[in-house]
């Protein structure tokens, strides 16, 4: 059976939103595990022991948020050499573009040599004041089906072989 393993961060619900749709998606694969965890509970045994990737953080200051980069320090050179050529997508809820929190994590999943099976998603909040930054989040439905054909789009190729 394969694992995909889905690493996020969520403080006002947004990514968590679409960390879940992805999983989702992903478990329309029969036979297949999908282990979606808080990046603060992920480590490198469950790194090593997936077959596929989808990290999932907001952007935080223009960057990937703290807890990710935590994720990533934390599991990087125990994984370095070990998961080669996997497959991997990343989603990313701005409030603004996203695009340097993306830029970080291709940049990371370069370094692992992990090969991106599809464009990162970027799903825009537009939230630009204090009080819009803290709010909680809802993401559009389609939005959300975007996340969850993600995940099914990754399962269905990591199960035929593809990636």
């Amino acid at each position: 059976m394969k694992t995909l393993l889905i690493v996020y961060h969520s403080m006002t619900g947004g990514t968590l939103q679409m960390a879940q749709a992805a999983a989702s998606g992903a478990r329309t694969e029969s036979a297949f595990r999908v282990l979606l965890l808080r990046a603060a509970d992920a480590d490198t045994a469950d790194v090593l022991g997936a077959d596929g990737y989808i990290f999932a953080s907001p952007e935080n200051l223009a960057a990937m948020s703290g807890q990710m980069k935590d994720f990533f320090d934390r599991t990087y050179y125990g994984a370095l050499d070990r998961i080669n050529g996997k497959p991997y997508a990343a989603l990313i809820c701005a409030g603004s573009d996203g695009r340097n929190a993306v830029q970080q994590i291709e940049r990371i999943a370069t370094g692992w040599r992990l090969k991106q099976i599809a464009d990162s998603l970027i799903v825009c909040t537009h939230a630009q004041t204090p009080e819009e930054i803290l709010r909680q989040k809802y993401i559009p439905a389609k939005d959300l089906e975007r996340c969850e054909e993600l995940g099914a789009t990754l399962a269905a190729g990591m199960a035929a072989g593809i990636f």
